[in-house]
């Protein structure tokens, strides 16, 4: 009940973030990937707030996240994707194209770790968003942070793990990889972290 509170008293989804919803629903347990309505309503919100004009996402998925960071550009911004699966990111790309976003999006299909190196480093990031494969959080990161402009934010996700953070008997190597990043990431030197209780965690990393 509280949850539905929540959803009601913030921005409503719209018939795209509704279809989107819907249309990632209809591929079963998989969907679970997909973030929860009110994380993109913050992910709008955090990229406007930033004056965003480059944004790097890790993890694409059916692209609901994607469209949220999109709408929430500055003008002229643009949101490079990074994901490695074809399948997936064609729903993505219908979702982009039903909203008109489609012109501010690039995506790369491969290794983002791949993606990442090969950036230039005259383009600061403004706002990163990594929800990918959890073992290398802690890479997607390091690659992010250098080159990431000073006051720039990282939006991590699934940081609490559906709480097998907490559990001493959970040595999986997701969750195992998912302590070390938090750890890692509220001991880093170049960055103001906090861990927020949204969805499945969310941690913001704040380059000092």
């Amino acid at each position: 009940a509280v949850h539905q509170y929540l959803l009601e008293h913030s921005d409503p989804l719209d018939e795209t973030q509704r279809w989107l919803i819907d249309r990632t629903t209809e591929l079963g347990e998989i969907a679970r990937m997909q973030i929860a309505p009110e994380q993109g309503a913050f992910l709008t919100l955090l990229t406007r707030v930033l004056d965003t004009r480059f944004a790097v996402e890790i993890g694409t998925f059916t692209g609901y996240s994607a469209l949220c960071i999109a709408r929430g550009l500055s003008s002229g911004g643009w949101l490079l994707c990074c994901d490695i699966s074809e399948e997936w990111t064609a729903i993505a790309r219908e979702a982009w194209a039903r909203a008109g976003l489609s012109d501010r999006i690039e995506l790369r299909i491969g290794p983002a770790l791949e993606t990442l190196s090969a950036l230039a480093t005259d383009t600061p990031i403004d706002f990163a968003f990594v929800d990918a494969d959890k073992v290398n959080y802690r890479a997607y990161v390091e690659q992010l942070i250098p080159r990431l402009r000073s006051g720039g934010v990282i939006a991590v996700d699934n940081v609490l793990w559906s709480g097998r953070v907490l559990d001493p008997g959970a040595n999986d190597g997701d969750t195992e990889a998912i302590r070390s990043f938090n750890t890692f990431a509220r001991d880093h030197p170049l960055v103001d972290t906090i861990m927020l209780p949204i969805a499945d965690g969310l941690t913001l990393l704040r380059k000092r």
